[in-house]
């Protein structure tokens, strides 16, 4: 792997931007400068990854999402801060402890002002189409801290509904459609938080949160989050009350059908 100079140039990035910055939701690598032989050490953190929390827990209370999200956002704001991008944002790369303390790895595509070394137009590529890329990213376009944004409302309605925003993953569907909103998966979900996510999550970035700093504001008081009334409610709804009209008209059909049948066997019987 080693001679493979774009996995050698990520491996480079991990280990420069992680010895530049210092915060508790960083994991720290250990610096070592008499190495022979490519490795990253780094410091202990006793959790594990919150792709593996979900795939144990499905979902997780509101509470507790909102708590892992707060913590992520304090991470974020800090790297961005310091004009870096994740870009590579997913459950995967983020380790959770019992206390629901974070720590983000893997900054191997990270953006980085001033570097050049990673082009913007195959990011997607590179990353095998994550769903967590934002709609700029899987489009080619220039990716900044709103893109990190879009990541973490894609993680965060994971959290709350035990589902992926997207369940097919597909390109045009990403950057066309709407996700299902959140309530309509799971009820206990505040309207609050549900502004909050799809905030984070419009297609348009300038229409995001500005900030991390933005989005943990509004996930520290819920009650002040002003529910508008939304595009993607009104489309949903009109979807939805369009397949109940198809779903009643197919039935009314079958029992017409059965009728009608249980008719014609009365006669000939008769």
């Amino acid at each position: 792997m080693a001679s493979d100079p774009a996995f050698s140039d990520r491996f480079r990035r991990e280990e420069e931007i992680g010895e530049s910055l210092n915060h508790p939701g960083l994991l720290k690598p250990v610096p070592d400068s008499d190495r022979s032989q490519s490795y990253l050490v780094t410091e202990w953190f006793d959790g594990a990854p919150l792709r593996k929390v979900l795939a144990e827990s499905k979902k997780l209370p509101q509470v507790r999402a909102v708590r892992i999200a707060l913590n992520i956002c304090d991470a974020l704001e800090y790297i961005h801060g310091h004009g870096i991008v994740h870009r590579n944002l997913r459950p995967e790369n983020i380790l959770v402890d019992q206390a629901d303390q974070i720590k983000l790895v893997d900054f191997g595509v990270a953006a980085k002002e001033g570097s050049q070394r990673l082009t913007f137009t195959n990011l997607a590529q590179l990353l095998g189409g994550s769903p967590y890329i934002s709609p700029e990213e899987l489009a080619g376009k220039r990716g900044d801290a709103r893109s990190d944004i879009y990541a973490l409302g894609m993680i965060l309605y994971e959290m709350v509904t035990g589902s992926p925003s997207f369940a097919r993953n597909e390109t045009f569907e990403r950057l066309n459609q709407h996700p299902i909103p959140p309530s309509e998966i799971e009820p206990t979900i505040s309207l609050q938080l549900q502004e909050v996510i799809y905030r984070a999550l419009e297609r348009e970035h300038k229409k995001r949160y500005a900030s991390a700093h933005d989005m943990s504001r509004d996930l520290r008081h819920l009650d002040r989050v002003v529910v508008s009334q939304r595009a993607e409610l009104l489309e949903w709804r009109s979807k939805k009350l369009e397949s109940t009209k198809k779903v009643l008209l197919y039935t009314a059909v079958a029992l017409i059908a059965v009728i009608i049948i249980i008719l014609l066997i009365a006669f000939s019987h008769h």
